[in-house]
């Protein structure tokens, strides 16, 4: 392949990918490596500055994370998000503290070892939050049984409880950490949290009995008084009301919007439980911090010796009760201290001032001591049990390099920490470059960077260190001051060129600095210090008798922060700075054992606004995080290094003969794929596992061409799986429709076959009836009979005569229906007067009671019994509805009921007010007549096989047609005038009449069903 076609293929995949370029330019670069000037700091405070204005938070530098603090809610933390970057490779999804604390947890379960991830920034720039959310990640991440889930819960509720006793409001930050920690989390070979250990550094107890304005005390003391129950705070003798103290008003700003202290209290007590504090112990902790504020309120003043008395002893029995202390042997603690002579002891008073010095003394050595405690105790709780061994991911939030207008002792040790954890991370970030390349066998080249060596050799060389002077002058006999001090440092390390105060300054620098102050040229710029309280701070002197007051406490944590059994040599204890340089040594020491992450936390802004980018800020985090220095090692020889398989993977499309399976191995597909991209010898170097990039530019124009080509397949791939798809669906109802034919073609044959069956079978019985039609009517020939009927009625109803008397002119019936033929030619059978009752009844009844079909084929006959018209009933009696058989007859003016010759009741025509018989097939009928008089019988409830022909009789001779009517359910009839009963109407299975529990007549008929007639 030509070079010149190479180069234009280049050039057409930046044009093509014009869009993406643009779009790059927007939102950054999401790995610092790739920057092409990554030694402009310009050019990395741009790119931090795009991305932070489209809420991108997270950048690479390699594996190392630099997050800037939005000052706002992001939804980039939920559940999902952690799912997102479960088990992803590391720079495969944007750039997120997820992505980090996954990579580092299957790094761990992968090869076994133990690892930590320092986070570190100034205040306010996120350390805490960071910390959480690598907790929070690995909480649901990890397996969860209830024994891990304990240890889960434990480990995310120890951060409520050491941010409210170690975390304060400053000027900077309002949640800021004032002690540095270490927490180990230590997991089974499952992957498992199966407990936990926590280290603390340099807790600020200056705090405790000092603020600057602007800030507060720890939180602990503000939800104590703003939460505390009632009762909790009668018990303690505090009042809800921080105004009321003296160590929680010096700053001027007891409450803060941004802070809500009783909710806060709240989660305090939650997870104080949940870490398995009992009772006791959290009534002897409140007991603690209730004292530490009684005894910020005892004043002195002084007596006529000079010497300093108590002022306020109710603050002092408050103190006496809280700490279990008799009052008296307390008061002489405060105001006395004790001199030991050869073989006596002497208490001297103390003027004013020592008591002050004395009671603030005794104050932050309680809160000190209880602190520590604390961390104790919530070790205790997360220790693990099981013996075999643990890997662990270390946690460490540490203070950042520290700055203010006026910088004491604290900021000189935060920056000498911060000096040594740059000179830890240089160290390990060189010794990982060189590792790997070593491993992959590709020459190292030596890295140019500035080593910090000189300043910690400053700070803490023997004999001629800072520290080491400070401390000399903290033990010398005589009077030293922090002026003698300054002295000291002068004529030792004057020449230092890291090093300058007033008097070794030149007549410019001079005028920036006062004649207490030493300035020290960190690697991360300059930094002021004011000596003046440096001696007093490094001694943290607790006067002997004081320890010996604490000892006599009857609150378990203070006899357990002030042990009888330490030991009380008159030698002076270690100075504060020491034992600082011996847990910074012994911190070293941890991190070296183990593999590093880093997560650098950059605050935009001082004012905590967002979309607020202050460059002015950033540059200055910048170099003092090291971030250049970090870039340029990891910049001195390739920007950019993947393993073969997953270079492969991702950029295979680009060939045709890596697209899309290579058969080889993953380090030759690598090869010809770049020798078909037309990468230049000295751009890239392949290792043993990996590719190594040299430039930026040469994997965009890479990344550019993939997007190209991505799209491309994109669009390949859908169009095949759409034709996959519709052929797939087209197969599917082609199968479908044949499944239908097949079965449609089924139920048409049975159903064939079952008509053929049908119409052989109707065949054989037609002639079959045929052979059989003279003979008595049975099975083989009934069908057949019932042919011939209807096609005779039919036949008949088409030529009927137009008279009912033309005899000769009615069709001939068949034999089978000669009776009927009989009838139809005897003109007595149906006379015109017996049609014309016949068309009456059918007025009254057709379409309105059930059984009046049945009726219309039985002749009207002109008497049932004797010469009068007359008709069998069965008469029921008013009272009990007992049957009686009865004789109705009709005569012109009256009706009557008759029992063998003998009247029973007469109804005259005038008399009778209606007749009622219901919708039913039964056959009942009542008679309503008027009763006026109570002698007279009422109402008639009568029942008649002959009900159509007798009530056609009764509506033609009483001239009452209308007074019949059909009626649903029950019938209202009268017993005698003021008496009145029922009779209820239903269908049934069978016919039945019976008195109910109700006192009604019961009449059941059989329902007729429609087309049974």
């Amino acid at each position: 392949i030509g070079t010149n076609s190479l180069d234009e293929r280049c050039n057409q995949i930046l044009r093509n990918m014009e869009a993406s370029l643009t779009a790059r330019d927007r939102v950054g670069i999401q790995d610092f490596v790739l920057l092409d000037a990554y030694t402009s700091e310009s050019a990395f405070l741009d790119n931090l500055r795009k991305r932070f204005h489209e809420n991108l938070i997270y950048t690479y530098i390699g594996t190392l994370l630099v997050s800037v603090n939005p000052y706002k809610e992001l939804d980039i933390y939920s559940k999902k998000q952690m799912d997102t970057y479960m088990g992803v490779n590391f720079f495969e999804l944007p750039p997120h503290i997820y992505a980090l604390a996954d990579n580092v947890f299957r790094t761990m379960q992968s090869e076994f070892n133990n690892h930590f991830i320092l986070i570190s920034g100034e205040s306010g720039a996120g350390k805490t939050e960071a910390s959480k959310k690598i907790l929070q990640f690995y909480a649901v991440s990890c397996p969860s049984t209830k024994l891990l889930n304990n240890v889960r819960d434990r480990l995310l509720l120890s951060n409520p409880v050491l941010e409210a006793f170690g975390n304060a409001k400053t000027l900077k930050n309002d949640n800021s950490s004032r002690f540095g920690k270490y927490m180990d989390i230590q997991f089974d070979h499952q992957g498992g949290a199966v407990g936990g250990h926590i280290l603390s550094y340099l807790l600020e107890k200056s705090r405790v009995v000092h603020q600057n304005h602007g800030e507060r005390n720890f939180h602990i003391f503000y939800q104590l008084v703003e939460g505390g129950e009632e009762d909790l705070l009668r018990w303690l003798g505090l009042e809800r009301n921080c105004q009321h103290y003296s160590y929680l008003v010096q700053g001027g700003c007891a409450k803060v919007s941004s802070i809500n202290d009783k909710s806060d209290w709240r989660m305090v007590q939650k997870a104080l439980s949940v870490i398995e504090f009992n009772e006791s112990d959290i009534e002897h902790l409140f007991g603690i911090i209730a004292s530490v504020l009684h005894l910020g309120n005892i004043k002195f003043v002084a007596d006529v010796r000079g010497y300093a008395s108590l002022n306020n002893n109710q603050e002092m029995h408050w103190v006496s009760k809280l700490l279990g202390i008799p009052a008296q042997v307390l008061q002489q603690g405060l105001t006395h201290r004790k001199i030991e002579a050869k073989a006596e002891e002497v208490f001297s008073p103390f003027s004013v001032d020592h008591a002050v010095y004395a009671r603030d003394a005794l104050a932050k050595a309680i809160y000190g001591r209880t602190f520590n405690w604390l961390v104790n105790k919530i070790n205790e709780s997360l220790a693990n049990k099981d013996s075999s061994r643990k890997t662990v991911i270390g946690l460490l939030d540490i203070y950042g390099f520290e700055v203010f207008n006026v910088n004491s002792f604290e900021q000189f040790c935060i920056n000498y920490c911060n000096e040594k954890l740059q000179q830890l991370f240089i160290q390990l970030t060189l010794k990982s470059e060189q590792e790997e390349y070593e491993m992959e066998g590709i020459e190292w080249e030596p890295v140019p960077y500035f080593n910090n060596k000189i300043i910690c050799d400053l700070v803490e060389e023997k004999h001629r260190g800072i520290i080491s002077l400070l401390d000399e002058e903290c033990l010398r006999p005589g009077e030293a001051t922090d002026l003698t001090l300054l002295e000291k440092m002068e004529e030792t390390i004057g020449g230092h060129p890291h090093f300058v105060t007033h008097k070794l300054a030149d007549q410019k620098t001079r005028k920036t600095l006062e004649r207490g102050d030493f300035r020290l040229l960190h690697y991360a710029g300059e930094v002021t210090y004011c000596v003046v309280g440096f001696l007093d701070k490094n001694n943290d002197l607790l006067y002997r008798n004081g320890k010996e007051v604490m000892r006599q406490s009857k609150n378990a944590i203070i006899k357990h922060c002030f042990p009888s059994t330490e030991p009380d040599s008159k030698r002076r204890p270690e100075t504060v700075v020491t034992q600082f340089k011996s847990s910074l040594v012994g911190l070293t020491e941890i991190l070296m054992s183990k593999e590093p992450w880093y997560v650098r936390c950059i605050k935009p802004n001082e004012a905590k606004q967002p979309g607020r980018f202050d460059d002015v800020l950033v540059r200055h985090q910048v170099k003092y995080l090291g971030l250049m220095e970090h870039l340029r090692v990891r910049r001195a020889g390739f920007a950019y290094r993947r393993k073969y398989d997953i270079f492969l993977q991702r950029y295979k499309p680009l060939c045709p003969d890596t697209w899309p399976n290579w058969k080889g191995t993953a380090a030759e597909g690598v090869r010809c794929l770049i020798k078909h991209l037309g990468y230049k010898p000295d751009e890239y170097k392949m290792g043993r596992s990996k590719i190594f990039i040299r430039h930026p530019r040469t994997l965009f124009a890479t990344e550019d061409a993939f997007q190209v080509c991505k799209h491309k397949l994109a669009t390949r791939i859908q169009a095949k799986y759409k034709g996959y798809r519709v052929k797939g669906d087209y197969q599917k109802q082609r199968d479908a429709a044949t499944k239908i034919e097949n079965c449609w073609r089924g139920i048409m044959a049975r159903k064939e076959r079952e008509k053929r069956a049908w119409a052989v079978k109707v065949i054989k019985k037609f002639i079959k009836g045929f052979i059989t039609r003279n003979q008595p009517a049975c099975n083989d020939n009934s069908e057949y009979l019932a042919y011939v009927r209807q096609n005779y009625l039919t036949r008949l109803r088409e030529n009927l005569p137009k008279t009912v008397l033309e005899k000769d002119s009615w069709l001939t019936p068949p034999p089978i229906m000669k009776e009927v033929g009989d009838m139809f030619l005897t003109p007595a059978v149906y006379s015109r007067k017996s049609l014309v009752l016949k068309a009456q009844t059918s007025s009254m009844f057709k379409g309105k009671k059930e059984n009046y079909p049945f009726s219309v084929c039985r002749p009207f006959v002109d008497t049932r019994i004797g010469k009068r018209y007359s008709v069998p009933v069965v008469k029921y009696d008013r009272n009990g509805f007992r049957p009686r058989l009865r004789q109705l007859i009709f005569t012109q003016e009256a009706a009557y009921l008759v029992e063998e010759a003998k009247i029973k009741q007469r109804i005259d025509y005038i008399s009778l007010k209606g007749v009622s018989v219901s919708n039913l097939s039964d056959n009942f009928l009542i008679l309503h007549v008027t009763c006026d008089d109570i002698k007279q019988k009422g109402d008639l409830v009568l029942q008649c096989d002959y009900l159509f022909e007798a009530l056609t009789k009764l509506s033609v001779i009483a001239n009452k047609q209308n007074y019949i009517k059909v009626v649903q359910g029950s019938v209202r009839f009268d017993i005698q005038p003021g008496r009145e009963g029922f009779v209820d109407f239903k269908s049934g299975q069978e016919s039945m009449v019976y008195r109910a529990k109700n006192g009604h007549l019961m009449v059941v008929s059989v329902k007729i069903i429609k087309g049974s007639c």
